[in-house]
């Protein structure tokens, strides 16, 4: 340790038990994950039993926040965007949930876990080169060719790491950013546990929905590449 400080990561117990958070349950991600699995089939079950002509306030907002991003994936990728829409805004509501579970004192959210970011990171990736295989056939494999014929074996080379490292990418990039603001929010509330974390619980809220949204626009995009013609 540089200049014998202890790394911030090596602060957190310390600063979970400062606080009379128990560690189990500060890092139990997998039965966060359930927890929040089992609180969306719930509300779902819930919007989809009671929908009405007049909706209610739990109906609008659901309306609200579907419907919008629907209209918005379609305006993106065309008709086609509604058949992939449902995978889109299914992963959407979970990292959004998840993230949003970390600002409650000891529950650490899922996606501050690598391994829950990578399934979905695998999934993602998965499906939409299945996607594209389904509607190009053998086809697809000019999504790595490039335009230029004779650049055509080089080009394969560097499409297939730049899809390699797209799993990657979204996992640490999910991962990093959810973990970096528990860290921050943990020690600030170690430190000063109604000031010092309060102002910042507005500040991650936003945050840990843009990273959501990040996550979902990129999916977006990698399913519009692989569901348009190669030029």
């Amino acid at each position: 340790m540089a200049g014998g400080l202890p790394h911030p990561v090596a602060l957190i117990p310390e600063a979970i038990r400062a606080v009379g958070i128990p560690l189990p349950v500060a890092a139990n991600h997998v039965a966060v994950t359930w927890a929040v699995m089992l609180f969306l089939f719930i509300m779902g079950f819930l919007v989809s039993r009671n929908l009405t002509m007049v909706p209610g306030k739990l109906q609008n907002i659901f309306e609200v926040l579907i419907g919008g991003l629907e209209d918005f994936v379609v305006a993106n990728i065309g008709e086609e965007g509604r058949k992939v829409y449902p995978v889109l805004i299914g992963l959407f509501i979970f990292i959004l949930t998840s993230n949003w579970c970390g600002l409650v004192p000891g529950i650490d959210a899922p996606t501050a876990n690598v391994n829950t970011n990578a399934a979905m990171a695998i999934f993602l990736f998965s499906y939409y080169n299945f996607i594209g295989i389904q509607k190009w056939g053998f086809g697809y494999i000019k999504h790595f060719l490039g335009p230029i014929g004779f650049l055509a074996p080089l080009m394969l080379v560097l499409e297939i790491i730049s899809h390699l490292a797209r799993p990657l990418s979204l996992t640490l990039r999910l991962f990093g950013n959810i973990r970096g603001e528990e860290i921050v929010l943990i020690l600030m509330f170690s430190l000063a546990p109604i000031l010092g974390s309060l102002p910042m619980y507005f500040l991650f809220m936003l945050g840990k929905f843009i990273q959501a949204f990040i996550f979902f626009m990129l999916g977006m995009i990698y399913l519009k590449g692989s569901l348009e013609h190669a030029h």
